[in-house]
């Protein structure tokens, strides 16, 4: 079953239970409120009544109740369907507006009675009842004892008014509910395109047909998945096209040594180089076999960083003596090429220290300083310092700088300048610092030369070897 056709069935279940609810509360409730309402009224009537009957009843002696029509109640009450019953203190009825045996009924005389919340349930039907009691009437001038007054509705009236109101409520509910089950209808469409929308466009990731994913225009959360999936579509893309990349320079990379390899070792076999030549053949063979060694090497080394968890043996690192052992490797590069090192620790960064493999950072670093050394002048710049939540290292030279075509693929795997070796160097480096929970940027100084930038989190910083 489709989740749209889920959703609008779970919110039509929904809408149908809150109803069932909402009838079975109200439906009691209504009747009782009617009820309530129409006591209020009786009351407010009986006491009507009181006021405007108390002189007539002042003047007729008391006797049984007499029929309806000789009542002067009969007149007031004409048109309504309230019944009234006037006793004496003795109980006896004065005046009644139903006949005597309905009336001693109600009163209780017959023994025929059923009360129950005020609600006396006759041969005929129920009837609502209230008593409204006079402490005392004054008729001439005399005292006389105190009189009640009972007013009986019948409760039909009621049901008939509460089954009409019903009714209406009932279906000003359908309704509503029928609105807000179509207005469901509309938001459940517009969250659930989108979604099957998406579910196509990763159809088009898991069959890896990355460039043909589309962003899916959506708000919300939505909206952030498919901004999402669309940006994991762009980097699965060049994820792809770098690993083909990859394979391509990875090929050239091997072959143009192996094919030297080849020419010299197919010379040698042929007689075409003989005495001197062949001992330069066999020195060039012996280079490149040692090429091809340091870049196998590298790419192993890059694979492992990449996927491995063993290789990488994560410790405390002092910044300061990782830079006094990168300064030792690095001084006979300087000497072979003319090139001074400065270095530049700020005070914070002596008890510093980088949560990582060693051997790794050193080689990261060694990396992107032999890297400088080969387009330096003359001279290259070590720095240390505590950023804000973060230890900084900045290796800088004074060379040309890097070429900005180059700068967004620089730590990509065989990407090399003018005097690059391998293309892989760069690359390890990134890897071994990223797998140290930092980061690794480039760009080119302002007063010329390049200059690479390593961050570190402070909360791997620490003391160490």
């Amino acid at each position: 079953m489709k989740l749209l056709v889920r959703l609008n069935l779970s919110i039509g279940l929904l809408i149908v239970c809150i109803l069932a609810i909402t009838v079975v509360l109200i439906y009691p409730l209504l009747l009782n409120t009617l009820i309530e309402g129409q006591r209020k009224d009786m009351r407010e009537q009986g006491s009507l009544l009181m006021e405007l009957t108390l002189p007539e009843i002042a003047a007729i002696p008391l006797t049984p109740a007499k029929p309806a029509q000789q009542l002067p109640l009969q007149n007031i009450l004409s048109g309504s369907k309230i019944e009234a019953i006037i006793t004496s203190p003795a109980n006896q009825v004065l005046y009644s507006t139903l006949p005597e045996e309905k009336a001693n009924a109600l009163l209780g005389n017959s023994g025929i009675q059923d009360k129950q919340q005020n609600v006396w349930q006759g041969g005929d039907g129920d009837y609502i009842v209230e008593t409204i009691p006079a402490s005392a009437i004054s008729a001439n001038g005399e005292v006389m004892p105190a009189i009640s007054l009972t007013v009986a509705m019948p409760l039909s009236e009621i049901k008939e008014m509460w089954i009409a109101l019903f009714r209406r409520m009932l279906l000003i509910l359908v309704i509503g509910a029928a609105l807000t089950f179509l207005i469901s209808m509309l938001i459940t469409r517009r969250l659930v395109t989108p979604l099957t929308r998406l579910r196509q466009e990763l159809k088009k990731v898991e069959t890896r047909r990355f460039s043909e994913v589309k962003l899916i225009k959506a708000d919300g959360e939505i909206g952030e998945v498919a901004q999402s999936v669309s940006q994991l579509a762009a980097v699965l893309a060049q994820y792809e096209k770098s690993q083909k990349q990859f394979f391509q320079n990875a090929s050239h990379e091997l072959k143009t040594p192996l094919m030297s390899i080849q020419g010299y070792a197919e010379g040698m076999k042929d007689g075409i180089f003989t005495g001197e030549k062949a001992e330069k053949g066999l020195d060039i063979i012996v280079k490149e076999c040692e090429r091809l060694k340091s870049i196998v090497t590298e790419m192993i080394l890059l694979a492992k960083l990449e996927s491995e968890e063993g290789i990488f043996r994560t410790e405390p690192v002092k910044v300061t003596t990782l830079i006094q052992e990168l300064a030792d490797r690095l001084q006979p590069l300087l000497l072979m090429r003319g090139l001074e090192l400065q270095t530049d620790i700020a005070d914070n960064v002596s008890s510093a220290g980088i949560a990582g493999d060693r051997e790794k950072l050193l080689q990261a670093l060694l990396n992107i300083a032999a890297n400088s050394a080969r387009y330096a002048k003359s001279t290259i710049w070590v720095r240390a310092w505590i950023g804000e939540h973060n230890v900084q290292l900045e290796i800088a030279d004074d060379g040309e700088g890097i070429a900005e075509s180059l700068l967004p693929r620089l730590f990509q795997r065989f990407s090399k300048g003018a005097h690059g070796e391998t293309g892989l160097g760069l690359a390890i480096s990134r890897a071994i610092v990223e797998r140290s929970r930092g980061q690794i940027t480039a760009s080119n100084r302002r007063e010329g030369g390049a200059s690479f930038l390593l961050r570190f989190p402070a909360d791997n910083a620490g003391t160490g070897n």
